[in-house]
């Protein structure tokens, strides 16, 4: 039997052009001429002052401002966490009595502006000047007085904190929310009681959904801190502001204060990200890349495209 032999061709390569984009580099250029005319417009005028911003930057005053609003910043955030995690449980509870008063609390802290409720707690010894620990009706057993108890940094501390939980309220709720109800369901058929499925069960899921919008707070709540200048709590921007009172260097003091801010954000941002990976893991979602993974990414385009053209 005669076997045909059949010449097999073999087909070109196919010759794959990466697509031009000459829109980025026309945009990308325009951005780095304005960004370029914006720092050295910045480093030509002499009314900035240069000298003067690098001689208060690292000052002492400026840098026990930074620490008392880092203080203030997690104090606050601790108490608006733990009370917010409270309130969402008492809201979604069965029982209409608790879930009325979650509603109730939210509703004052969310309905009235901060810098109200600081002044309020600031003013408080005038509707309670004296504290007391004891029961009811009987004896009791401490007094306090609220002008000592409730300084200005505890004023500040307990609107920033009390207000913070009506809003941490709603976010842990709705990250309790989006775990399937199903999960709930079969922790309660294995004997689980509700608050044990609240603790591994659901919170544990309900973190990917809780963790980035609680880091937006977090870094909101830093900038917040400033609003308690108006009570002297000598913060960073009233620490700053009692510092151009007298030298009457206002845009570089300012400029002082809005450094450390940014830079108190950035590492509140790095952490915030690494945070959302952790609590991300085993998830059907991508991983969000870290900085250096998206550079690295964004090279390699660059790179791949320089070749692309030069074939």
């Amino acid at each position: 039997m005669a076997t045909e032999t059949v010449d097999q061709v073999r087909p070109d390569e196919i010759k794959a052009i990466p697509v031009r984009h000459p829109g980025r580099w026309v945009a990308t250029a325009i951005l780095l001429f304005l960004v370029f005319a914006l720092v050295n417009s910045m480093a030509q005028n002499q009314r900035f002052e240069w000298g003067i911003i690098r001689h208060w930057l690292f000052s002492s005053r400026i840098l026990h401002g930074a620490v008392l609003t880092i203080e203030l910043t997690v104090t606050s955030m601790a108490i608006g966490i733990a009370l917010g995690v409270l309130l969402a449980v008492m809201r979604l509870s069965p029982n209409p009595l608790l879930s009325g008063a979650s509603w109730f609390y939210i509703w004052i802290f969310r309905g009235t502006p901060v810098l109200v409720q600081i002044l309020f707690w600031f003013n408080i010894a005038a509707l309670y000047p004296h504290f007391s620990l004891g029961i009811p009706l009987g004896p009791t057993f401490a007094h306090f007085s609220a002008t000592s108890l409730i300084t200005p940094f505890v004023a500040g501390m307990l609107a920033l904190g009390l207000n913070e939980g009506a809003y941490m309220a709603e976010i842990v709720r709705a990250g309790i929310i989006s775990v399937p109800e199903g999960q709930s369901q079969a922790a309660q058929s294995l004997g689980m009681s509700r608050l044990l499925t609240m603790r591994r069960i659901v919170l544990p899921q309900a973190m990917r959904v809780i963790i980035p919008p609680t880091g937006n707070e977090t870094i909101s709540m830093l900038k917040t801190t400033s609003l308690v200048s108006v009570i002297a709590v000598a913060e960073l921007t009233y620490s700053a502001q009692l510092i151009y009172s007298v030298n009457y260097r206002t845009i570089q003091l300012l400029i002082v204060a809005s450094i450390w801010y940014l830079a108190m954000t950035t590492v509140l941002t790095i952490g915030q990200h690494y945070v959302e990976r952790h609590f991300g893991r085993g998830s059907t979602r991508d991983m969000p890349v870290t900085a250096a993974q998206r550079l690295k990414a964004n090279l390699l385009s660059i790179r791949r495209e320089d070749s692309g053209q030069a074939r």
